[in-house]
């Protein structure tokens, strides 16, 4: 194909089979997080729907590449999509850290009566504005005194984590298993770019090793982050403690999501040098997920910091 041609890939069903899986997906997310019985049944199968679309329909873009079919032009409309796609999900994880900061940097001064709020003292005697304290403000363990429905009603003082006087860091200690996973997913960072390196200087075996010692670190991540999930749940701290618990979970959690996600490309992509798909010219699936895996590498220095350290 000449660079003056515009590749236009033929009809397929692939998106509608997409659509199709996503609908299934969501409807039994929802039916099941509403006791329905057969929820989790549509559920498992609009997933499945969702994994036979994605090898049909990454397998056809694959063989079109190695195919020889796509041309400079294609590849630079590769680099913008996969460009797009990043900056989405920059902007995903940028909505939950404006949450945190929302809440920690706004709205508990404003309960401690900061910004003209007279109302606090009223309803909260004697509280104290500090994040640590709203940190455990779970159902049922609110502090002091609360108005509901027109009568005061009385909580313990201590947030009810098990532990007197717990603080976050108490809790989830940011230099134990977050400094580690810390490491790991720097570590994982600096092993994919001698993979890169490698894969431009056409050495095949040691991108091959790297990449291995990539997916490791991953792996290992992905473990660490289940193993603190337990303490940290043993301890007290839940999706339901307050909204430090919910903002944890779900900056946490969404970021393992891509953390799992990433690890399956990486392997992906390992069975790909494998069979030969790359070369020192021609590799941007490997580029563009190690875009991906640089991007989770970055997210999760911002949740050490703002999450675990602060």
């Amino acid at each position: 194909m000449s660079e003056q041609e515009y590749y236009v890939p033929e009809g397929t069903y692939w998106p509608i089979i997409g659509s199709i899986g996503v609908s299934t997906l969501f409807v039994g997310f929802a039916n099941q997080m509403h006791g329905v019985e057969w929820g989790g049944s549509v559920m498992a199968l609009g997933f499945a729907i969702m994994v036979f679309m994605m090898f049909g329909w990454f397998g056809q873009v694959v063989n079109e590449s190695t195919n020889g079919i796509y041309n400079k032009q294609v590849d630079r409309s590769f680099r913008w999509g996969m460009s797009w796609f990043i900056f989405s999900e920059v902007m995903f994880f940028a909505a939950f850290f404006g949450a945190l900061f929302y809440a920690r940097q706004l709205s508990v001064p404003w309960l401690g009566g900061a910004d003209n709020n007279i109302y606090t003292p009223d309803l909260w005697n004697a509280f104290s504005a500090s994040w640590h304290q709203m940190a455990f403000m779970a159902p049922g363990s609110v502090t002091d005194t609360v108005l509901q429905s027109g009568t005061v009603m009385s909580f313990p003082t201590v947030p009810a984590t098990g532990i007197e006087t717990a603080t976050p860091a108490m809790v989830v200690d940011p230099w134990g298993l977050p400094a580690l996973n810390t490491a790991l997913l720097l570590a994982s960072g600096v092993t994919l770019t001698f993979a890169h390196h490698a894969l431009r200087a056409g050495h095949r075996n040691q991108i091959v090793g790297w990449l291995v010692a990539t997916i490791a670190l991953g792996a290992a991540f992905l473990g660490f982050q289940i193993m603190e999930y337990g303490h940290a749940y043993h301890d007290g701290l839940k999706l339901t403690s307050g909204i430090y618990g919910s903002t944890f979970y779900m900056l946490t959690g969404f970021h393992g999501f891509h953390v799992t996600v990433g690890v399956i490309m990486l392997t992906v992509i390992l069975y790909r040098v494998q069979k030969g798909h790359f070369n020192a010219d021609n590799h941007f699936g490997f580029e563009g997920v190690a875009w991906y895996w640089h991007f989770v590498d970055v997210v999760w220095l911002g949740l050490f910091v703002f999450v675990y350290w602060l």
